[in-house]
């Protein structure tokens, strides 16, 4: 983010820019009292923070006094994408890719390091996934996100990931800015990358990259399974899912 000149900055809303994306990393899971905690704002200005953007549609608030994004950022999430109808194009493309293959599929976008889940398509088992639309995941520990961090290069990487360390949500997490880039070179000759078990214990993931008509890497896809399924559909899914991507590449105006 550019610094601005102090007289240009206003910190409500940055605080509510802080709130939100609290929220969209764990929908359902803070309260008004650990909101505040977390970020380190006093009771009373949390309380008319929360109001103020529950009022506005921008989250809601659920049983147990907790809160998840609302249906104002999901109308923007839309908007967003309206020029090209990417989510449109996906319900319609992604249905058919799940009867191919049979199991889950996902689209989202890059935020800074973490990946925004914006749609998902299901298979019949309904196998519950760690990930819902709405929810922020580290991309570098998801298919869906490392596959649109191979649109940086080594030094900017490592200045989203100054530390260099990564952080660990299984054992099988990439542990370094290193293990990440060698995995993204790879990704970016074949055109797709796997998640093994990185994100969530038993799941695996394969995911594609999307592109627009200036064939810029705009959002990613990915199918993600059990491990019991992966170890019989891993080749399929890896065909399907690169086929999706060039789909909805095409859609979104890419000619390559």
């Amino acid at each position: 983010m550019k610094n601005l000149p102090e007289k240009y900055w206003v910190p409500a809303i940055e605080r509510a820019n802080l709130v939100i994306n609290l929220i969209a990393k764990e929908p359902g899971k803070y309260r008004l009292i650990d909101i505040s905690k977390l970020l380190c704002i006093n009771k009373s200005t949390m309380f008319s923070l929360l109001n103020t953007l529950e009022i506005l549609g921008w989250i809601v608030k659920e049983r147990g006094d907790t809160y998840s994004l609302g249906p104002t950022l999901g109308a923007f999430s839309a908007a967003y994408f309206k020029k090209f109808n990417l989510l449109q194009s996906f319900y319609i493309e992604a249905a058919k890719s799940v009867k191919e293959v049979n199991e889950n599929i996902q689209l989202g976008i890059l935020n800074g390091t973490n990946v925004v889940y914006l749609a998902k398509e299901e298979n019949e088992s309904r196998v519950r996934l760690v990930t819902d639309p709405g929810m922020q995941f580290p991309a570098h520990a998801s298919a869906i996100g490392k596959i649109q961090l191979m649109q940086y290069t080594y030094e900017e990487l490592k200045s989203m990931y100054p530390t260099g360390n990564l952080e660990f949500k299984t054992p099988f997490t990439l542990k370094s800015v290193e293990d990440l880039w060698a995995q993204l070179t790879v990704a970016k000759s074949k055109g797709y990358i796997f998640e093994e078990q990185e994100g969530s214990l038993e799941f695996h993931c394969v995911a594609a990259p999307v592109y627009d008509f200036e064939n810029n890497l705009i959002a990613g896809v990915s199918f993600a399974m059990l491990k019991n399924s992966w170890e019989v559909k891993k080749d399929k899914a890896t065909q399907e899912i690169v086929d999706l991507a060039r789909r909805l590449s095409k859609h979104a105006g890419c000619v390559n």
